[in-house]
């Protein structure tokens, strides 16, 4: 069984001086052109979403702004969030990509999977754009799994350093998706969301996970949180598939958090993914990527979760461990399990 990948560069979804650019997904192309993975992979080639696939997860007033704004010679949607003349097209490309990666998976062409898709989506809510997001990638993708291939039990788990408001939002009151997020969470941090007690609405209760780590949060406690708490939740919901928001902003490195993962730690995170995959789903994970700011962590932690997709022992790390001690995460885990029943 094989790896794939799928790519959208979206090159023509820049804006400049924006830290969210085309550059990112040309950074992390020259890291695995020079490790020499990319020949281990699949390639399949990205679709279009449809309007019906978008509109399983956004109103049709949110697909209809990206496209007129496109259609207007693009600008700012709000205070973030930007569009050119190409990114409804692109937007819908990167959503589409995520829903083939599906499709092969579940059909059995590959056993696991990355989208390197741009612009990212997990801050894009029902009705609304945010956070350099237009349509939310990874509920597309869940929705694709669940309509498409009769996929009951959807766990999403999205390690960006920011809060994924959107996929909350879109799955908050179903009960068939999972949804885990690790972010950091503080005062005047963005988006602002995921708080402990955000834990689901109505049939939905309970298939909310987050885990607000404050500032410094690092491999550590990022290990303990999988080990601890995540594993368990996802043992007890026994998804059929796993989709993986994949944002590297949480690195030390990074200039727009102040978390304290390495690249190591964040290998160690995928690893512990894919475990969790073979033991509960037959290994179906799928990886699409969100956010990350510097390029050697962004780049270098794709090609980390490369390595553990493909099975190979590899890790690197040029850039090292935090500089900065770790913040003790282990009473904020203690009450997470007791919120969340877990023995």
């Amino acid at each position: 069984m094989s790896t794939l990948l799928v790519s959208v560069p979206a090159t023509e979804h820049t804006q400049y001086g924006h830290p969210e650019n085309a550059g990112r997904i040309v950074a992390i192309w020259q890291t695995l052109e020079e490790a020499g993975v990319l020949p281990d992979l699949v390639a399949v080639e990205a679709r279009p979403a449809t309007v019906e696939q978008l509109t399983r997860v956004h109103t049709p007033g949110l697909v209809e702004l990206v496209w007129w704004a496109a259609g207007q010679g693009g600008g700012r949607l709000d205070a973030d969030t930007y569009t050119t003349p190409a990114s409804f097209e692109l937007a819908s490309l990167a959503a589409g990509g995520a829903c083939v990666a599906v499709d092969e998976i579940m059909r059995g062409a590959a056993r696991n999977g990355v989208a390197l898709v741009r612009p990212p989506g997990h801050h894009a809510e029902r009705d609304r754009v945010g956070g350099f997001c237009l349509f939310n990638n990874v509920a597309v993708a869940a929705r694709q799994a669940q309509i498409a291939h009769g996929v009951k039990r959807v766990l999403i788990i999205d390690f960006d350093v920011h809060h994924g408001n959107g996929t909350q939002d879109i799955f908050y009151a179903d009960p068939n998706v999972l949804f885990v997020s690790l972010h950091l969470y503080h005062r005047f941090f963005y988006p602002g969301t995921g708080s402990a007690n955000e834990i689901g609405h109505g049939p939905g209760r309970g298939t909310t996970l987050n885990v607000p780590f404050q500032p410094g949060a690092g491999d550590n406690g990022y290990a303990l949180a999988f080990e601890g708490l995540i594993y368990s939740k996802a043992k007890e919901f026994q998804p059929e598939f796993i989709l993986v928001s994949a944002g590297f902003d949480a690195h030390w490195a990074d200039p727009l958090a102040s978390a304290n993962l390495s690249l190591s730690g964040y290998a160690h995170i995928a690893r512990f993914i894919l475990e969790m995959a073979a033991e509960l789903c037959q290994s179906r994970v799928l990886f699409v990527l969100e956010g990350g700011y510097h390029p050697d962590a962004l780049a270098y932690g794709v090609l980390n979760v490369i390595y553990a997709l493909l099975g190979r022992s590899e890790i690197v790390d040029p850039l090292g461990p935090a500089p900065n001690p770790e913040r003790d995460v282990t009473p904020l885990l203690e009450t997470l399990r007791q919120l969340h029943l877990l023995s």
